[in-house]
């Protein structure tokens, strides 16, 4: 197998054709031992194909080059481990690409379902029926002042979700956080509220 190699900083000059196989097993043994320019030659012969295997399934350039440079650091830390035993350094690469690729893709997908699982839950339940309760017995003044005592955040999102009937992911939405941070900052303020409204009734 052959590649005509870009150009790098040394070692590997541009528009050479070089025999992948025999050039990269010697790179991989010098990055091995530590030799920085062997990993720039080596990088510039195998971060191609490496880009092009996580691009088709990732299918997003931004979050496909970052997972490449994740690889290409794990071919760095790892190349002395590789060296013990015979191997194909460009089929290591790809095959290291496509795990990291998939992994990439099944926390994306369990980081959405746990979002999504969030939004399902009802978030008034059990602690919240029972500032709901309250609220609802107590004069517009006196909800005011419990909600005074809160922070920004927990007033804003307690009135958007109460008042305004949005959703977790709503709440976060229209205040620009994340959504586990609206849903703790919102039980945070829901206890503090019932704490207040039990010492004033």
């Amino acid at each position: 197998m052959v590649i005509r190699a870009r150009g790098s900083s040394g070692g590997v000059p541009a528009g050479d054709i070089i025999d992948t196989d025999a050039t990269l097993h010697s790179l991989i043994e010098r990055v091995a031992a530590g030799d920085e320019q062997a990993f720039a030659d080596l990088y510039d012969i195998v971060a191609g194909p490496v880009l092009g295997i996580v691009a088709r399934i990732l299918r997003d350039r931004p979050r496909s080059e970052e997972v490449t440079q994740e690889v290409l650091l794990e071919i760095w830390l790892k190349a002395p481990k590789f060296c013990e035993q015979p191997g194909n350094v460009m089929a290591w690469a790809v095959t290291m690409a496509h795990r990291r690729a998939i992994d990439r893709v099944r926390h994306e997908q369990a980081c959405s379902d746990r979002e999504d699982r969030i939004e399902q839950l009802d978030v008034r339940r059990p602690v919240d029926e029972v500032v709901e309760a309250t609220l609802a017995r107590m004069e517009t003044r006196e909800v005011q002042q419990a909600l005074d005592k809160l922070t920004e955040l927990q007033r804003q999102s307690i009135v958007l979700a109460y008042y305004g009937g949005y959703t977790y992911r709503e709440v976060s939405q229209v205040l620009g956080t994340p959504v586990g941070t609206v849903k703790t900052r919102m039980r945070d303020g829901l206890i503090r509220l019932r704490e207040y409204l039990g010492a004033h009734q």
